[in-house]
């Protein structure tokens, strides 16, 4: 019975399924095919209105970590100058504190510390500017007084610049301690032409990248065999298109083909005029078994200052004279390196005459046989800047010299091998 009662309502079941079926026809199911409906076919074909672009993804993380202004990691630092060939800007510290704060001014960060410490040091700077004024009271005075009251002139001079010196002390000392200068100095907006700004520029190239370059000038011996003494006071960077060469660098001849850049930085106020002189001392010399040395570029005339510090080579600026044009550095296969050493030497403004031109140009063209010591005799002149690089014998030396129609590519320069001493052969039987 069992059995009777579940076919019995499986059989039911089917029955009203059917008769639901009937009841709604529009519950049948349709076959199976791979072809789109009518409707989609109509909604595809029919004319479609132009949808609005997707709003673009927001940016991720690291996208963000990246931003120039705010990393603060070295390994933030490798991934954005890999990714996007930038520079960080500024500081790590003050990036940290970017990437940190809401972007509130500098000098209104809300730490009462800071803010204390800030009041302490305008209190500073208010009692350093009043001795600015009083010290320029004091020089006006001096300069109104007859030299009689001091000595003579020789004592007021020197009272003079002693009391100048004095005054630029106090400029420097009024401004030391701030924090904007320092921010502003660090973010690369410094203005070359205040004391404060040349004073950290010179602290800043004395605390590192001169020591690098007196090492590089030692270890190479630029002194005593260019000159005797040299005490640089400027900064001389150089760049060979986009290449920036450090002091003492090889070069390929290729690259040193054409004339660099040079970026001369002084320190201290005021317009000057220098000549820059380019020499090679280690050209060999066959026949007296020595070196010579040869002039590659010379100029005069030059105008530079703490804002203006562009020398291009190529294109001299202002009134500047060139007394020898650039000659590509080269060196004979089998010769050691040539060091290729750059002088700034500052002169007087309109000591070069015509006659005093043609003698130095005469001087600048003599085959191998120039000399800095004898160009800063016939100039009145100080060796401000020196910079440093090297050439020798490479793949493409060949052609450069055949382009600048420089003779002697196709020899090559052998060491002599030192003569045997003299073989005493001795007596066998002493050895029997």
């Amino acid at each position: 019975m069992a059995a009777t009662g579940y076919f019995n309502r499986s059989l039911r079941t089917c029955q009203q399924c059917t008769i639901s079926r009937l009841s709604h026809p529009s519950r049948d199911t349709r076959a199976f095919r791979t072809s789109a409906s009518a409707k989609l076919e109509a909604s595809i074909a029919g004319p479609s209105t132009p949808e609005a672009p997707p709003p673009p993804p927001p940016p991720t993380q690291s996208q963000r970590n990246v931003d120039p202004n705010t990393v603060a990691t070295p390994r933030l630092e490798r991934r954005l100058t890999r990714t996007t060939g930038q520079l960080p800007i500024g500081s790590r510290r003050r990036r940290a504190a970017l990437l940190t704060s809401a972007n509130i001014p500098f000098e209104q960060l809300p730490y009462q510390c800071f803010q204390e410490a800030r009041k302490l040091l305008l209190a500073d700077r208010k009692e350093k500017l009043n001795q600015i004024e009083e010290g320029r009271r004091r020089i006006a005075k001096v300069q109104a007084d007859p030299a009689e009251k001091y000595g003579g002139d020789y004592v007021k001079k020197g009272r003079l610049v002693r009391m100048q010196i004095y005054l630029e002390e106090l400029k420097i000392l009024a401004d030391i301690n701030d924090p904007v200068i320092k921010k502003r100095f660090e973010d690369g907006d410094g203005d070359m032409n205040r004391p404060i700004y040349r004073h950290l520029a010179d602290r800043q190239w004395r605390k590192q990248r001169r020591l690098i370059l007196m090492q590089r000038i030692n270890q190479m011996h630029v002194v005593p065999d260019m000159l005797a003494s040299l005490d640089p006071t400027a900064e001389v960077r150089m760049l060979f298109g986009r290449r920036s060469v450090q002091p003492g660098e090889i070069l390929n001849s290729r690259l040193s083909e054409t004339p660099p850049r040079l970026n001369v930085q002084v320190f201290d106020k005021g317009q000057r005029h220098v000549s820059i002189v380019v020499m090679d001392p280690d050209v060999p010399n066959v026949e007296t078994d020595g070196f010579d040395s040869r002039c590659h570029f010379f100029a005069v005339d030059i105008p530079i200052s703490p804002t203006s510090t562009a020398v291009p080579l190529l294109k001299l600026p202002g009134n500047a004279r060139v007394l020898r044009d650039w000659l590509p550095p080269h060196a004979q296969k089998g010769s050691p390196y040539h060091r290729l050493a750059v002088f700034i030497l500052e002169q007087k403004e309109g000591i070069i005459t015509r006659e005093k031109a043609r003698e130095l140009k005469s001087m600048a063209k003599s085959p191998n046989k120039f000399s800095l010591r004898s160009v800063m005799g016939s100039l009145p002149s100080k060796a401000i800047g020196v910079h440093l690089f090297r050439t020798k014998w490479d793949d493409t030396m060949a052609d450069v010299m055949q382009k600048a129609g420089i003779t002697g590519a196709n020899i090559e320069l052998k060491r002599k091998k030192p003569e045997k001493l003299p073989y005493q052969k001795k007596d066998g039987a002493r050895y029997r």
